[in-house]
């Protein structure tokens, strides 16, 4: 029984560092966005001018709050990200809301998180709020 418990305890210790270090690896990417427009560009093959293809914006803690994508008559999509009020830096996304080409709301999905961070369940909305779909995840070890 006590072999047990120490096992237990050491797994318990291993995934902690691993999660750990992937909230810092996401913490540090998170710190050099702060603020940050990426603007990406496109070149047909053959042609010398490059016309935007992706927009995306950063907030003042390094979190994704808005991306757009264009073609050659102008926005295709654009996906605003919402954050809890008040939450941190490490904080997930718990909805997003899609526009289509008019900036009409096409689409709302709102997402759920175990304890751990892990994405349980993704809902999808009609605009008009009414439940379109969900969509569930399941982890299943190798």
């Amino acid at each position: 029984m006590k072999r047990l418990l120490i096992i237990l305890a050491l797994l318990a210790i291993g995934f902690g560092a691993m999660a750990q270090s992937v909230s810092e690896s996401t913490i540090a990417k998170r710190e050099n966005r702060r603020g940050m427009v990426l603007k990406e560009w496109n070149t047909a093959a053959g042609d010398k001018r490059a016309f935007l293809d992706r927009v995306t914006t950063y907030d003042e803690m390094g979190r994704k709050i808005e991306e757009i994508e264009y073609a050659s008559y102008g926005q295709k999509w654009r996906i605003v990200f919402e954050y809890p009020k008040d939450s941190d830096i490490t904080a997930k996304v718990v909805r997003e809301i899609e526009y289509n080409d008019r900036d009409k709301v096409s689409r709302i999905r709102k997402f759920e998180y175990d304890e751990d961070g892990s994405k349980v369940r993704q809902l999808n909305y009609y605009p008009n709020g009414k439940l379109e779909s969900v969509k569930t995840f399941e982890y299943v070890p190798k």
